[in-house]
């Protein structure tokens, strides 16, 4: 009868360490989704920023033409009133 207790008592040790190790690879997983996660919305935060950023800087290019314009406009309003006065 010993003979026999003694496998199952191997095999009952054996799949408590599997189920140890189980557990273990999960957490490590876990912690690994974790920071996945993080790093993903840290990601998505700088990406919201980025998107931010480049459309300022469109605006302002629009801006800045349309000053270049109101420039070039009033040179020409300029060169008019001093070929009159001429």
């Amino acid at each position: 009868m010993a003979s026999k207790k003694k496998p199952t008592d191997l095999t009952t040790q054996i799949l408590i360490q599997i189920r140890d190790e189980i557990r273990q690879t999960n957490e490590r997983l876990e912690r690994l989704e974790r920071r996945q996660t993080d790093s993903e919305t840290r990601l998505a935060t700088e990406l919201v920023a980025l998107a931010k950023a480049v459309n300022d800087v469109r605006v302002l290019i629009i801006d800045m033409r349309q000053d270049q314009r109101r420039m070039e406009a009033l040179e020409e309003r300029v060169l008019h009133v001093e070929r009159k006065v001429s």
